[in-house]
């Protein structure tokens, strides 16, 4: 069926016509012998490398190959925010260059992805706490981002019903990104996949791979469950599976996967229109516009390929959010689930070449996948087409473990858990 452009007119139109007019928002394909490109990963970042390889670079002769459908990962497992509110030099243009593509996303491909620029406060609860937000927030002004220092009774103006006075976690203040904030997860790889197709790009669902053929150090095709696919190409996107897919080529990754998980409470009143996070621990909270408080925390303390994790991480992270917002305690959580994150050995991303011809790397994300998506397809498209790393991504590089380059935002050293 032919490609229509979502429009307040169609809407009406199709009010009238009783609805009987509107066309599928992609393609289920099934799977060619032979692609330019493929990109192994249904989720955000595979899908927008997808779109703006064939929008930026003319190359639609591609497959997006995923192993369920759209949307069954990492994708629809998190909790949305979108910021750039980093410190290092290698960070910072990158996941800028991110909000500036959210902040044009819906216009650009189409579909409404619900973002919402309600602003991201960082809370802090020291006096060494507010000199290092102060350092972040000047390092981001530095590099033309927007941050402000907010002392007591201004974030007190801002969110009056968090616990001010606690005798453990005084609030002091906190450093404001405005336009930070937060998209629907599955609104974002729905209307990429869509924009994607219009382009010619093929998504092929329920499509496992199985094996990453190589010949002479050159990746020549792909082994699926729907049968072997050649590629001049491939491209991993695959998040906490990362390592699995690179070890089916001989790679062994600098990453390691873990469970994070996140919560859903009950509808309530419009009450949390920040995204709030807690600066004496891992905490994250914001509101849905179904009401329900959605928040999470830190990832579970072992390696695991499993989409589920443990009691005991739920009670740490309800405790976070019970010192610093106790109202928590009066509602019920409904919902859970849980995602895989490759978490890194210094906390930040790889998009790069790898040591095998035709074989490119997008992984490494930590708890930063949902927000970098439209940057990190941007560039990782660049990387494909070009075969060399766009500027914003330049620092991402796959060697800098062995060149002793790390971009380690926390200063937590070589130790994937603790990013």
């Amino acid at each position: 069926m032919p490609w229509r452009k979502y429009s307040a007119l169609a809407l009406v139109w199709n009010g009238l016509t009783g609805n009987r007019d509107w066309t599928v928002c992609w393609r289920d394909a099934a799977p060619r012998d032979r692609y330019d490109v493929v990109i192994i990963g249904g989720g955000g970042h595979g899908l927008a490398t997808a779109y703006y390889l064939a929008k930026n670079h003319g190359i639609t002769n591609a497959a997006v190959i995923e192993k369920g459908w759209i949307g069954s990962g990492n994708a629809g497992r998190n909790t949305t925010i979108i910021r750039s509110n980093y410190l290092m030099p290698g960070n910072i243009p990158f996941y800028e260059w991110s909000m500036k593509l959210w902040e044009g996303l819906e216009q650009d491909i189409n579909y409404n992805a619900m973002v919402s620029q309600r602003g991201v406060l960082n809370l802090y609860h020291s006096d060494a706490q507010r000199d290092a937000f102060a350092r972040r927030g000047n390092a981001m002004r530095l590099h033309g981002v927007d941050a402000e220092l907010l002392d007591r009774d201004q974030v007190c103006a801002l969110v009056p019903y968090l616990a001010f006075d606690d005798s453990r976690f005084p609030i002091r203040g906190g450093l404001l990104q405005r336009r930070g904030g937060t998209a629907r997860h599955d609104a974002v790889v729905w209307g990429y996949a869509r924009a994607a197709d219009r382009l010619g790009v093929a998504i092929v669902q329920n499509c496992e791979v199985t094996g990453i053929r190589v010949t002479g150090k050159r990746v020549t095709a792909i082994e699926t469950t729907r049968g072997v696919i050649r590629a001049d190409k491939v491209a991993l996107s695959v998040a906490g599976s990362s390592s699995r897919l690179a070890a089916m080529a001989g790679l062994r990754l600098p990453i390691e996967s873990h469970a994070l998980q996140a919560f859903v409470t009950e509808g309530i009143k419009p009450l949390v229109d920040h995204v709030i996070t807690f600066g004496a621990g891992h905490f994250y909270i914001s509101q849905s516009d179904k009401g329900g408080l959605v928040f999470g925390g830190d990832i579970e303390g072992y390696n695991s390929y499993a989409q589920r994790g443990n009691l005991p991480n739920v009670e740490d992270v309800c405790e976070s959010g019970m010192a610093i917002m106790p109202l928590l305690g009066r509602v019920r959580i409904v919902r859970s689930w849980g995602g895989l994150v490759d978490m890194s050995m210094d906390g930040s991303p790889i998009i790069d070449l790898t040591p095998i011809s035709g074989l490119f790397l997008n992984a490494g994300w930590c708890y930063g996948g949902f927000k970098a998506t439209p940057a990190a397809g941007w560039c990782f498209a660049h990387l494909i087409a070009r075969e060399k790393p766009h500027p914003f991504a330049a620092a991402y590089r796959l060697d800098r473990y062995a060149l002793g380059r790390l971009i380690d935002e926390r200063g937590a050293g070589a130790q994937p858990n603790l990013h």
